[in-house]
């Protein structure tokens, strides 16, 4: 499956919504998509990576470089990670994200609202 990033905004919040496989070949998208909301000067971002069902090292590279950028520009990055998902690919990103001890790294959240919710507090790693 090719990848796929819709941008959208919500309470001032960039929202980038993965889906797909984040791979050697797509990762690049996704770290454009974040590089261009940085130039239009926007420093909150969130990734929703619910329907990303496959992610290998390039796609933590992303994550991690996406990471980087927003702390180099006092900006902010969320994840959204949903808990329960009826398909295996929200556990599969946990657990590639898990097996290289980043998990804790990242802000992860389990819907839009509570990723977009300034008062709440990320899921545990």
């Amino acid at each position: 499956m090719a990848l796929q990033v819709v941008q959208d905004e919500r309470d001032g919040w960039v929202v980038l919504t993965v889906s797909g496989e984040m791979d050697l070949v797509t990762a690049p998208v996704v770290r454009q998509h974040v590089h261009d909301a940085v130039a239009d000067g926007r420093h909150s971002v969130v990734l929703d990576l619910a329907g990303v069902h496959f992610c290998d090292s390039s796609g933590v590279g992303v994550l991690i470089a996406a990471r980087r950028l927003m702390r180099s520009c006092a900006g902010q990055l969320r994840l959204i990670l949903p808990r329960n998902s009826p398909s295996d690919g929200v556990a599969h990103v946990n657990r590639v994200l898990a097996a290289l001890g980043v998990r804790r790294l990242f802000e992860v959240f389990p819907d839009l609202e509570a990723a977009t919710d300034d008062a709440a507090r990320p899921m545990s790693a």
